[in-house]
């Protein structure tokens, strides 16, 4: 069964110098009880992605055409109204900011309890189910923490409260935007850990969005390779990140720091930038940062498919 399931989605803003196209063709799947991670550098079309799935796009943005198929549901022919209903019991959030994400002058029990607004539990109930998943998300002393302030929690901590609300609802989606960017390398390994528990015993699928590939690989079932506004390699994560087939995808990897077989002086990094969504180039959109591109490069890419789930859209991914 397939929870979300997008296909051919394009997104684009109105602006004084015409239309920016955020996203172009984006399709992706994340299967019932799944993982699957997005990557990409910066301004690859990630929080977009989101803001498209949550139904948060700004005043300025539309949706030009495809589909997001929640459980069957497209969410693009949602009236607003149903998509607030959706919004926590069907598509949790966890974002890259706790802090930004907490109410800094509500304690946690009052933000816990006002998000079960939905629910005819009285508070008393309500208080003990918050106090039983921040247990979950091992804050200690958990009665006494719903009176606290986020700014009496450390970073870590706040974020495992932000996941703890996420997950209050049961979700069958979890959106996990970046959530341990803001942590050091142990509290991030403590958090993946957690949510992997976690997840695995609500039955939830997640979406997790990361530049981190160490996290991913270990995190996820499938990676989503994004590159400007585009699905430029999808595939399991052994077949991604042992067989990369887009060069991109490629240079990726070679960026990372834990891939080094070596200490040195500078990281490696990949020449360029992305390249701006208004003046899109008409053929590959990597082709000018690409080491390997030719004439065939000025040309659309269409979908390769090497394997069965693994795609790579570049006319050299099937030779390897």
């Amino acid at each position: 069964m397939t929870v979300l399931a997008i296909k051919g989605l394009n997104v684009s803003f109105s602006t004084g110098d015409g239309d920016l196209r955020a996203l172009r063709d984006v399709s992706l799947e994340v299967p019932a009880r799944g993982i699957v991670g997005v990557v990409g550098e910066s301004g690859c079309g990630k929080s977009t992605l989101i803001n498209a799935v949550l139904g948060l796009l700004a005043d300025n943005g539309r949706v030009d055409g495809g589909s997001i198929l929640f459980e069957g549901r497209d969410l693009t022919r949602l009236a607003p109204a149903e998509m607030r209903a959706l919004r926590g019991p069907g598509i949790a959030t966890v974002f890259q900011d706790p802090m930004g994400a907490l109410n800094p002058v509500l304690s946690i029990g009052r933000q816990m309890r006002d998000i079960q607004y939905r629910s005819p539990l009285g508070r008393s109930e309500k208080d003990a189910r918050s106090a039983e998943f921040l247990r979950r998300v091992r804050i200690p002393d958990a009665e006494a923490a719903l009176a606290r302030h986020p700014h009496e929690f450390s970073g870590g901590m706040k974020q495992r409260v932000a996941i703890a609300m996420a997950l209050m609802m049961e979700p069958s989606l979890l959106i996990a935007d970046e959530p341990t960017t803001a942590l050091d390398a142990t509290l991030e390994v403590a958090t993946i850990d957690l949510l992997k528990e976690l997840q695995e015993q609500i039955g939830c699928s997640v979406l997790f969005i990361s530049h981190h590939l160490g996290v991913v690989a270990e995190l996820c079932d499938d990676v989503v390779v994004m590159y400007a506004g585009e699905v430029v390699e999808r595939g399991s994560a052994r077949q991604v990140f042992n067989t990369p087939r887009h060069p991109y995808s490629a240079l990726l990897l070679e960026c990372d720091p834990a891939r080094r077989p070596e200490r040195a002086r500078r990281l490696p990094t990949i020449p360029g930038s992305v390249p701006d969504p208004r003046r899109r180039p008409e053929g590959c959109v990597f082709a000018g940062r690409c080491p390997r591109r030719v004439d065939a490069c000025r040309a659309p890419q269409g979908e390769r498919a090497m394997e069965p789930g693994h795609m790579a859209r570049c006319h050299l991914a099937e030779a390897g």
